[in-house]
């Protein structure tokens, strides 16, 4: 399976958990008097619709290459997670503003069931979040890492609900707003973490020079094609789930102009091989005079 149907796979497996989620915690909030139950459902919703335009984001980002975008949709995925954190902010706006207005407002105790509900979301959501961080570390994909932190987040705010439940459930009258405070605070967290995600995929769409690891395996494997005596300057931009690579080779400068045209396809070859998520490879000879 390739990466883009890897990262598509698990984005169903994204919405499918949390239209389930998004419901359950409706009802469980709705029936056992806790709002910060209601929030947490109200960002498994909003989980829903940024799963949705990731998905959209991974089909449209499998068009091949064309005329007018030669190395090909990849671009869209950052864009995406912009529209993926815009739903975050807006969901932990959303939440604080009703946490507010319920903390002035007095409401009954939540229902102390609501506490086993939670305990098996906060599992759930903390599994989800493990096997989707594990693709996006496998597809390099970072609107599946914004997707991971969907989940992350929902476990974070699920367990600041539990804290606030306990709170008011075992003090009693008086505590009722405990689980609003809760979800006040699970608010600044999504802010929080709405920065972590978009900060590397602006530094995408600007290309920022960011992939050392990568910079050294490419530098690496370049050494092992005949021929190939160094390399010079390397030059790493990121689209979708590809690494389209600027490479200056050097080689033996008294060859002939055809010798060093056959070294930079076999290079550019071997480092399709050796390295798959790379997409377009640019390879530019220089002569190694010493």
């Amino acid at each position: 399976m390739g990466i883009e149907q890897t990262a598509i796979k698990t984005t169903y497996f994204s919405i499918i958990g949390n239209i389930c989620l998004a419901l359950i915690k409706g009802f469980a909030g709705f029936f056992g008097n806790s709002y910060a139950l209601i929030a947490d459902a109200i960002e498994s919703t909003t989980d829903i619709f940024s799963s949705t335009l990731v998905l959209l984001g991974f089909k449209y980002a499998e068009r091949p290459a064309d005329e007018n975008h030669p190395y090909g949709h990849g671009k869209i995925e950052p864009i995406i997670t912009f529209l993926v954190v815009a739903f975050l902010v807006i969901s932990a706006t959303v939440i604080a503003y009703e946490s507010i207005e319920n903390i002035q407002t007095p409401h009954k105790v939540p229902k102390a069931w609501t506490l086993i509900v939670l305990g098996l979301i906060i599992v759930w959501k903390e599994i989800s979040y493990r096997v989707v961080i594990k693709k996006s570390k496998e597809t390099q994909s970072t609107s599946l890492k914004a997707d991971a932190w969907h989940h992350r987040s929902d476990a974070i705010t699920s367990i600041m609900a539990f804290i606030g439940i306990s709170i008011a459930v075992i003090l009693g009258k008086g505590y009722e707003t405990a689980d609003d405070w809760a979800a006040l605070m699970a608010s600044g967290f999504i802010l929080y973490n709405s920065y972590l995600i978009l900060r590397p995929a602006l530094g995408e769409i600007m290309d920022e020079q960011r992939y050392d690891e990568l910079l050294e395996e490419i530098r690496k494997k370049s050494l092992e094609v005949p021929g190939v005596t160094g390399t010079e300057k390397c030059f790493i931009r990121k689209a979708g789930m590809k690494f389209h690579i600027d490479l200056h080779a050097m080689v033996d400068g008294t060859i002939s102009v055809t010798k060093g045209h056959d070294i930079a396809h076999l290079l550019k070859d071997h480092l399709h091989h050796e390295i798959p998520n790379l997409g377009h490879i640019l390879i530019h000879i220089e002569p190694d005079d010493l």
